[in-house]
C-alpha cells in the first residue's frame, strides 16, 4: 500500500491511496474463515459448508469492507505521521473513478484535503483594542444592595394579608352548594402565594384576611396549569386534568417576605465575621464586586473586538469551496446548501479566529494546568452557591464539589476550553494597547444591539 500526497496549490491537495492484492487479501481469507465458521447454511453442518460457497455469498462485502478499513486506517497514520495540520476532513475527489470489486485487484483513491494555512501572528503596542470598563453608579449599587437585601431576607408571620403574602393552610374540594365534597380532593399544609394566582378577581378576595378565615375560589381560574394544581393538590397529573370548579383554603399561616436590614448583623451573613464593618466598607466591597462580576462581560467584549480586529488585519486565506463542501456533506439531511451559503461568512470568520488563537497558543506556549481547571470549577461552585445565599464557604468544601463538577466529560471539557480562551484574552490584553472607555450597563448593552441589528442587516443584503 502506497499514499501519494499531490499539492494543487498551498490550501489543498489530493491523498492518491494504492492498494494491492497483498495489502488486504490476508484479511479477506481470515475474515472467510471466520464466516464459514459460524455459517449456519441449510445441507451443511456448522462449520462443514464450503469457502467456495461462502466466498460466493459474502466474498464481494467482506472485500469492500476490509478496503474500506485499510483506507481509513491508512489515511489516518499518513496524516499523523507526516504531521498534516487540516481543515476538515479528507474528502472523495469529485472524479474519483468507480471501483470495479468484482474485476479488479488493485485499487487507487483520491481524497481532496484542506492544508491549514500558515498564520505568523505579531502582536505590538501599536495594535490598538477597545476595552469597556462599566462604571459602578448610585443605580447600580442601589440595584445590587436590593439583591442583597432580598437574597439575605427571610418570611415572617404577620396577623393580615395584602397582596404579596405566602399563606399556608388546608384545601378542600366543595360541592355546587358550597358544603365540603365528603369523597373529594383535600390537601394540608399547603403554601401558596398571592401574587402567583393568575386571575385578578381571585387575587382581590385574599386582601386583608387573617388565620382562620376562609376563601372559597375556583382552582382552575386560579392555576390554569395541570401541573400547578397537581403540585398545590398534592395529586398526579392525571387527575389534576379532572379538576374543575369551587375549593375552600382554611388559611392556617400568613408569612411576608422581608428583605434584610442593612447593618452589621446583614454584613457577616453576607460577607463572613468582621470582614465589612461600616456601610462606607460595604459600598466598597460592592463595588469591587460588581467590577469583578462585570470583568467576564468586558473580557468577553474585548474578545469579539480583538476577533474582528485581528481576523481584518491577519486574514487568514482559506480554501472556501473546499470547506463549503465539507460542509454540505457532513450537513447532509440537516442544513441545506442555501442555509450553509448564508452562514458560511461567520464559520469562516470563526475558523479564522481559531486558527489565529492556535497560533498565539503554539507561539507562547501557553498551557492549561489541571489546577487551572479545578480553580475554575470552584468559581462555578461558589457562584451557584452564592445564588442562594451561601457565601464564604470553607476552601475544602468548593473543592469538594468542584471535583464532582469535573467528573462530568462535558463540563470538564467546557471549563478546559474557557481557561485557554482566558489566558488567551490575557495574553492579548498584555500585548496591545488597550483603547479604555467607561461606559454605563446601557451603554455597554447597547453595544451588543448594536452588533446584532448589523448582523441582521447583513444577513439581508446576502
Amino acid at each position: 500500500m502506497n499514499i501519494v500526497k499531490e499539492n494543487i496549490n498551498d490550501l489543498t491537495a489530493v491523498l492518491k491511496v494504492n492498494i494491492t492484492k497483498e495489502d488486504y487479501a490476508q484479511k479477506v481469507e481470515d475474515v472467510i474463515k471466520d464466516y464459514r465458521k459460524k455459517a449456519r447454511i441449510d445441507g451443511f453442518r456448522p462449520g462443514k459448508v464450503p469457502t467456495g460457497l461462502i466466498q460466493k455469498m459474502y466474498g464481494k462485502g467482506i472485500l469492500v469492507e476490509e478496503v474500506n478499513k485499510l483506507i481509513s486506517e491508512s489515511l489516518t497514520n499518513y496524516i499523523r505521521d507526516e504531521k498534516l495540520n487540516l481543515l476538515g476532513e479528507p474528502l472523495p475527489s469529485e472524479n474519483q473513478k468507480t471501483a470495479d470489486f468484482d474485476t479488479e485487484t488493485e485499487f487507487e483513491f483520491s481524497f481532496d484535503v484542506a492544508i491549514a494555512p500558515e498564520v505568523e501572528v505579531k502582536l505590538s503596542k501599536k495594535d490598538k483594542v477597545p476595552y469597556y470598563d462599566i462604571k459602578v453608579d448610585k443605580n447600580l449599587l442601589e440595584t445590587h444592595t436590593d439583591n442583597y437585601a432580598r437574597r439575605f431576607g427571610e418570611f415572617k408571620e404577620v396577623e393580615e394579608t395584602t397582596d404579596k403574602e405566602m399563606l399556608s393552610g388546608n384545601f378542600a374540594q366543595l360541592n355546587e352548594d358550597g358544603s365540603i365534597l365528603e369523597e373529594g380532593v383535600k390537601a394540608e399544609d399547603v403554601r401558596i402565594t398571592i401574587e402567583y394566582i393568575k386571575d385578578e378577581e381571585i387575587k382581590k378576595t385574599f386582601a386583608g384576611k387573617k388565620v382562620g378565615d376562609i376563601i372559597n375560589f375556583d382552582v382552575r381560574k386560579a392555576y390554569p396549569s395541570d401541573s400547578e394544581i397537581a403540585s398545590m393538590l398534592k395529586i398526579d397529573k392525571e387527575k389534576a386534568k379532572e379538576i374543575n370548579g369551587d375549593f375552600q383554603f382554611e388559611i392556617v399561616k400568613i408569612q411576608r417576605f422581608e428583605k434584610a436590614e442593612i447593618n452589621k448583623e446583614f454584613y457577616d451573613k453576607a460577607f463572613g465575621n468582621d470582614v465589612v464593618k461600616t456601610e462606607a466598607e460595604f459600598k466598597a466591597k460592592l463595588t469591587e464586586e460588581i467590577k469583578s462580576n462585570f470583568v467576564r462581560e468586558t473580557d468577553y467584549r474585548f474578545l469579539i473586538d480583538a476577533k474582528q480586529a485581528f481576523v481584518k488585519k491577519i486574514n487568514p486565506e482559506l480554501p472556501t469551496e473546499f470547506l463549503k463542501r465539507w460542509l454540505t456533506l457532513v450537513n447532509e439531511g440537516k442544513f441545506t446548501s442555501e442555509q450553509i451559503e448564508e452562514e458560511f461568512p461567520k464559520f469562516e470568520e470563526d475558523l479564522k479566529w481559531q486558527l489565529i488563537k492556535d497560533q498565539i497558543i503554539r507561539d507562547n506556549e501557553i498551557k492549561v494546568e489541571e489546577s487551572d481547571v479545578l480553580d475554575a470549577a470552584k468559581e462555578v461552585t461558589a457562584a451557584q452557591f452564592a445564588q442562594y445565599g451561601l457565601a464564604n464557604l470553607p476552601d475544602e468544601q468548593l473543592e469538594q464539589y468542584a471535583k464532582e463538577i469535573l467528573k462530568k466529560d462535558g463540563e470538564r471539557r467546557n471549563l478546559y476550553e474557557k481557561k485557554f480562551e482566558d489566558k488567551v484574552v490575557a495574553f492579548i490584553k498584555d500585548s496591545v494597547k488597550l483603547d479604555n472607555k467607561e461606559v454605563t450597563v446601557e451603554e455597554f448593552q447597547k453595544l451588543w444591539e448594536k452588533e446584532q441589528k448589523s448582523e441582521k442587516d447583513s444577513k439581508k443584503k446576502n
